[in-house]
């Protein structure tokens, strides 16, 4: 797993998080999120496509939350609510998987590995919609 980094194309042209290409998976706990990540590299994928990201990186860098003070961010559809829920998981402790899986059969091999887990919440982030995984 590498070290995540938030690069300008994960994001809007207003500034929200949005990462296409890529699921984005909470866990409850950070040994879950971490053996789901290694589960992910022994089968296949390659440990540049999956990040792990601790609950003071999802607020930091994708919630862009400081201390406790609320979210600032643009007042925007989906994308927006989406970020606050990653923020609200994160402030229970929970982190978070990112994997890179642009097509249809690579997300469905993220799941396959993933369920595997009690994860909380999951999105795949397509071109022009946003997709809840199951």
């Amino acid at each position: 797993m590498k070290t995540f980094a938030l690069h300008p194309k994960m994001l809007t042209l207003t500034g929200v998080f949005y990462p296409t290409g890529y699921a984005f998976i909470m866990f409850p706990e950070g040994a879950q999120a971490e053996q789901a990540g290694r589960e992910l590299e022994e089968n296949g994928f390659d440990s540049e496509a999956v990040m792990l990201l601790e609950p003071d990186t999802i607020l930091r860098e994708i919630g862009r939350v400081d201390g406790e003070s609320d979210v600032i961010l643009p007042s925007v559809g989906t994308e927006g609510a989406t970020v606050q829920k990653y923020v609200t998981l994160a402030r229970q402790g929970q982190h978070a998987l990112m994997v890179h899986a642009p097509s249809e059969k690579e997300t469905e091999r993220v799941m396959t590995v993933v369920r595997k887990q009690p994860f909380s919440y999951a999105q795949k982030y397509h071109m022009l919609a946003m997709e809840d995984l199951e």
